[in-house]
């Protein structure tokens, strides 16, 4: 697998999302994407509780432990690389979370509109 280039949606370098939890398509941290990143975890998001639960009503549960996959589940607070689509559905659906422009990856692009991105916006250092 290659890895895209590391630019992220400002047009920037990528910065961290998470090393703890350690996050990311390729589990560096970062949400770096590749050709075979079908779902394009892209979007550094900040976890929120009402995002946490839709996400599980809709299928994904995200807070649960997968001890078998090295996963301890996701609590509010902790930054993941979501998928831009399940991103831009929860846009839709009036609770997505907050958003790490500078660690979100520019492939994100292809699916999620800047403007939209903004909207979300984490203006504080992690």
């Amino acid at each position: 697998m290659e890895m895209e280039p590391s630019v992220n949606v400002l047009g920037g370098p990528l910065e961290l999302c998470s090393g703890a939890p350690r996050t990311g398509f390729f589990r560096d941290g970062h949400c770096n994407t590749c050709w075979e990143d079908a779902g394009a975890h892209t979007v550094c998001a900040v976890m929120t509780p009402e995002f946490l639960a839709w996400s599980s009503y809709v299928g994904n549960d995200l807070v649960s432990s997968r001890p078998e996959l090295g996963f301890t589940g996701l609590k509010p607070g902790d930054r993941w690389c979501l998928c831009a689509r399940r991103f831009l559905e929860a846009h839709d659906e009036g609770c997505a979370p907050p958003v790490a422009l500078e660690a979100t990856h520019a492939r994100t692009l292809e699916v999620v509109p800047l403007e939209v991105l903004r909207l979300y916006r984490v203006l504080q250092p992690f």
